[in-house]
């Protein structure tokens, strides 16, 4: 089967081999790759918390400082768009990533158990629309009266940006989803890119970045963490629970971390631009 499959659609065999080897041990390859993901945002934060955000600690100008900071997330949202980009082109261009898709959720839903389709099949819901929704109020709600207006329209924005972006995505490549009917979830409409790894990626990320800078400095590195796990987690069930393929989760990954990244920026270029003003207004 393998071998008229490679014929039919001009896959490298090997490349085909991989993905089924992935979605043989897609269970503990998540569990490898959700342990990794955690270090090296542990590793990362020491990085950044150590060399980089620390004014106080920088020898750098102001305006050298800012644009560091700026320049980095810049950077992400330029590696994370690219990714989108070239995940999107594979995926227009030709059948290989399709063929690959299809291989890794056939080998899959064979070898992945019931325990652990339930156990993501639970999971998923905080990627659900009206779990995020609901979450987006109470912050915007609380950041408000505690005064934080720039972070509750920075917040409010991201959460809505997102949720007009991924549908026009959808609509624009029209990709029909995988077959899924383990009765464990399901779901309607066009799959490209997911739209719960997206709008898992911008609201957890976004609530990150609101505890850090509204928290002591113990919860910082637990807040950054927990996002991390809850990103992942939720994306990867998309492709467990086969509502979603493999390149559907990465390119909503892409997305909503580029669009995250601009509404960062965003908040972080208006609150020093206030910081700059505030010396003329008194």
């Amino acid at each position: 089967m393998m071998t008229a499959i490679n014929a039919a659609m001009d896959l490298p065999t090997d490349k085909l081999a991989l993905a089924v080897a992935w979605g043989t041990h897609a269970l503990p390859l998540f569990l490898a790759l959700l342990g990794l993901l955690l270090l090296l945002v542990a590793a990362a934060w020491w990085a950044l918390d150590t060399h980089v955000l620390p004014r106080a600690r920088s020898g750098l100008p102001r305006t050298a400082f800012v644009l560091l900071n700026a320049g980095l997330g810049f950077a992400i949202v330029v590696a994370a768009a690219a990714g989108f980009a070239e995940v999107a082109e594979a995926l227009m261009t030709g059948t290989s990533m399709a063929v690959a898709d299809e291989a890794f959720s056939d080998a899959l839903r064979s070898n992945v158990g019931t325990p652990a389709l339930q156990a993501f099949a639970v999971l998923t819901h905080l990627g659900d629309a009206w779990v995020l929704t609901l979450l987006g109020a109470v912050v915007a709600l609380w950041l408000w009266w505690r005064r934080q207006h720039a972070l509750a329209v920075g917040w409010v924005l991201a959460l809505g940006g997102n949720a007009l972006l991924n549908p026009l995505l959808k609509r624009l490549f029209e990709r029909v989803r995988p077959i899924h009917d383990h009765g464990f979830a399901s779901a309607t409409g066009f799959s490209f890119p997911s739209g719960h790894t997206s709008g898992a990626t911008v609201a957890y990320g976004m609530l990150a970045y609101v505890m850090l800078r509204t928290l002591p400095a113990a919860w910082h590195l637990p807040a950054l963490l927990g996002a991390a796990a809850l990103v992942f987690t939720v994306g990867c069930s998309r492709v467990f629970l086969q509502v979603h393929y493999f390149s559907d989760v990465v390119a909503g990954f892409a997305s909503g971390s580029a669009w995250l990244m601009v509404c960062i920026l965003s908040v972080e270029l208006s609150r020093n631009g206030r910081r700059r003003e505030a010396p003329a207004a008194t």
